[in-house]
């Protein structure tokens, strides 16, 4: 297994990562996307810690808690051979402040967290989202007192924007705290968005990504070809609504792409579009996810070769998307030269 800085925290984490996700199966399709049991989870983690993968990444809202809870009792006994990631701000309960980054909810569900991991300290602690009626002063603040406290060892973000990012660093900056060290995000083939504004800020900023759902929500795990239906029982129905949308054509063209290299190289599909973003600047982990132990180790198989650079190329001129305005590359400076001649 490749090892890899998380932005510059001093510390390293595996290429690839393991999503928790699939832990549990309690609550609604959003938070519950397995069933994984406790059994099943602690055969999942002892394939990952042979294959190198020592990051375990989950949320509080996932299976309401179950989550954590399997994957605390599936790594009792070897916590320090671990790297505990965990998020919380969404909702997590039925109580008027069991959501957001208050200090209030955020010391009290960080402390839920540690006892269903059944930790004293979680390695890497994220918000799960951006709370617009906290005061970002008080949000780093807190977050700082759980650092100093021991509770929390590294803080991070995910689903932020560029500027809701840039500002929570601004203000550890100006009072000292504790810097957002990582920034889990969405980004895959089919969702290149993150490469407009995030990359460029976690370059400047020394913010590892940690990719979720490099898969595109399944539409890049070789399930979809063009001119055939999906098979029966696929699990792509009940999620498209809560994808981001992609140009149908667009995904045809990137998954044909996708199937050409495959055989090119003797590897699957979802092992190519992984492979693909261990490429890409400011990525320090990508979370794979597996329901079975099947599923897991062909994930595994995205490491340990290297597409070339003409297999890249195709790979980014099938994917590749025109930026929004200011995105675009004649208004960043690419393309602009910095003395043009007078009209």
């Amino acid at each position: 297994m490749e090892y890899r800085f998380l932005g510059t925290s001093g510390i390293k984490v595996p290429a690839l990562g393991f999503g928790a996700g699939t832990f549990g199966g309690k609550g609604p399709l959003f938070s519950a996307w397995g069933n994984t049991d406790v059994d099943e989870a602690r055969r999942l983690i002892d394939i990952c810690l042979e294959a190198g993968v020592n990051l375990f990444d989950s949320a509080d809202v996932y299976s309401d808690g179950a989550s954590e809870s399997i994957l605390g009792t599936a790594i009792k006994g070897r916590r320090d051979e671990v790297i505990l990631s965990t998020k919380l701000t969404l909702r997590a309960g039925e109580g008027i402040n069991d959501i957001g980054a208050s200090r209030h909810h955020l010391m009290r569900a960080t402390d839920r967290a540690l006892q269903r991991l059944g930790t004293d300290y979680i390695d890497l602690l994220q918000l799960h989202h951006f709370d617009a009626m906290t005061p970002v002063e008080s949000v780093m603040s807190t977050l700082d007192d759980l650092v100093r406290a021991g509770k929390v060892r590294y803080i991070g973000a995910s689903n932020f924007s560029g500027w809701q990012l840039m500002k929570s660093q601004a203000v550890a900056e100006r009072y000292g705290y504790s810097r957002l060290v990582a920034n889990q995000t969405y980004y895959s083939l089919v969702g290149r968005d993150y490469e407009w504004e995030l990359m460029p800020l976690g370059q400047d900023q020394g913010i590892g990504a940690i990719v979720w759902s490099p898969l595109g929500w399944g539409r890049l795990t070789g399930k979809i070809r063009r001119g055939q239906p999906l098979p029966e029982g696929s699990r792509l129905h009940d999620t498209a609504g809560f994808a981001p949308p992609v140009d149908e054509e667009r995904l045809y063209r990137i998954v044909d792409t996708l199937e050409a290299i495959a055989e090119e190289v003797g590897k699957t599909i979802p092992q190519v579009a992984l492979n693909w973003l261990l490429r890409r600047p400011t990525v320090s982990s990508v979370l794979i996810g597996a329901r079975n132990e099947q599923q897991l180790r062909q994930n595994l198989g995205a490491v340990g070769w290297q597409l070339s650079a003409g297999q890249v190329a195709r790979l980014d001129a099938a994917s590749a998307v025109t930026p929004p305005y200011p995105y675009y590359p004649y208004w960043n400076g690419q393309f602009a030269e910095r003395n043009p001649p007078a009209v």
